[in-house]
């Protein structure tokens, strides 16, 4: 872990105490910090100053307790101290530059892992949380090409494209390589959400990336969190990517965001019929860049780079500028990777992921299979593998498929009509 604050000064720990007493409400803090100065003097300004500025209720209770602000910072600092995190503050040196340039910096961020991550440049993909499986294998290919291109990959540490972004971008077999990703937390630094990506943290933090909160320790999550999160990854990079997103997706609050930032927004396309891609096809008829292929990014990002000097620092830049030359100056020692539109399905992938459905009925019994299904085809060791069926009864299950016009075969891979 690097750049640990292990020790508060008597402004950090106002800045701490603010921030506790306002629960992480931005819009609070800068009002309190507006009228006061700095945060010192709003933390010892009186509850009845506080109530004459429309604080809310919740926040004035807090402020009547400053015995349990100092014991709540008190375990920050004992935290800090062991190494359970670090922090940074927004008037440090360390804390990253680009996201001084959004509207709403939040004041404080928690870390774990990699903080120099924060200062390279990245790109963020995110999308669906339910991706069909090529849009995983999409994801994963792209995020692990970028990354040995020498950006850093950022997202939202989210099931779905999230994860699939994270661990593309730790794919990496040489060592240099490993650990360009940062994951932006909608939860406390400390909080496992949901639980089974304990697996993921770990595995950002040992090969060198990073991992973010703006939040308190012990926050949970909330419907609200995770939109501010997104607000931070779009900030933190220099374009977002959205390899599949359903109309109602999150990942179009991050796009949304990047492009009001004036940073280049990125959509793949997918099957008109697609459900789980309607996001992304409402993106680019709203002006978003089609691509189809990593390079097409690198294209366009790598000329953002000498006017994005007043976000990253120039030894970063320099670093990411250099790495990007000699992947694409030695063809062979980029990730191997298709053109999205073709790349092969990953015989890998979970096997709980749900598909969109056409307009035809499908027996319940066929669901479990006819979910793993998708428009480039699986053959039937992938599906054995995907479904756990035996091979009887899934040759059996497909058949009916085939009989009901909802499935069709091609070249011996099975894949919806």
């Amino acid at each position: 872990m690097t750049a640990v604050t292990s020790s508060l000064s008597d402004d950090q720990r106002a800045i701490l105490a603010l921030w506790y007493e306002v629960n992480a409400s931005l819009t609070a803090y800068h009002k309190l910090i507006t009228a006061f100065g700095n945060a010192q003097f709003a933390w010892q300004a009186t509850v009845s100053a506080w109530r004459q500025m429309g604080i809310h209720h919740t926040h004035l209770k807090r402020h009547e307790e400053p015995k349990q602000t100092s014991a709540n910072i008190e375990k920050i600092q004992q935290a800090l101290v062991d190494g359970r995190y670090g922090l940074l503050f927004a008037d440090q040196p360390d804390y990253p530059n680009q996201l001084l340039q959004i509207y709403d910096p939040p004041p404080l961020l928690f870390f774990r892992g990699n903080s120099a991550r924060l200062h390279q440049a990245q790109i963020a993909i995110v999308g669906s949380r339910k991706p069909t499986a090529h849009a995983q294998k999409i994801t994963f290919d792209m995020a692990q090409y970028l990354a040995q291109a020498g950006y850093i990959i950022t997202s939202g540490l989210a099931m779905g494209v999230d994860k699939q972004a994270h661990l593309g971008a730790l794919a990496q077999t040489d060592f240099d390589y490993q650990g360009r990703t940062i994951g932006v937390m909608g939860t406390g630094i400390d909080v496992n959400y949901p639980n089974h990506r304990d697996h993921l943290f770990t595995q950002i933090i040992e090969q060198g990336g990073c991992i973010i909160s703006e939040l308190l320790p012990h926050t949970q999550p909330h419907k609200h969190t995770f939109p501010r999160r997104n607000r931070l990854v779009a900030g933190l990079s220099l374009a977002t990517i959205v390899t599949e997103a359903t109309i109602q997706s999150g990942s179009l609050i991050t796009a949304r965001l990047t492009s009001e930032q004036g940073k280049q927004v990125f959509a793949i396309p997918s099957h008109i019929d697609n459900n789980n891609a309607e996001g992304c096809h409402h993106l680019i008829r709203e002006g978003a860049t089609l691509i189809y292929h990593p390079k097409q990014v690198l294209e366009d990002v790598s000329g953002q780079l000498e006017y994005s000097h007043r976000s990253y620092s120039a030894s970063s830049l320099a670093d990411n500028l250099n790495s990007h030359q000699a992947t694409t100056t030695h063809a062979t020692d980029e990730p191997s990777i298709e053109p999205v539109a073709s790349v092969a399905i990953n015989q890998q992938q979970p096997s709980n992921i749900k598909l969109p459905r056409s307009t035809a009925v499908i027996p319940e019994h066929l669901n479990v299979i006819y979910d793993q299904l998708d428009w480039h085809g699986q053959d039937l060791d992938a599906l054995i593998v995907s479904t756990k069926l035996t091979a009887p009864v899934l040759i059996g299950q497909l058949m009916e498929l085939e009989l009901l016009s909802v499935i069709s075969v091609q070249g011996g891979r099975y894949l919806r009509a």
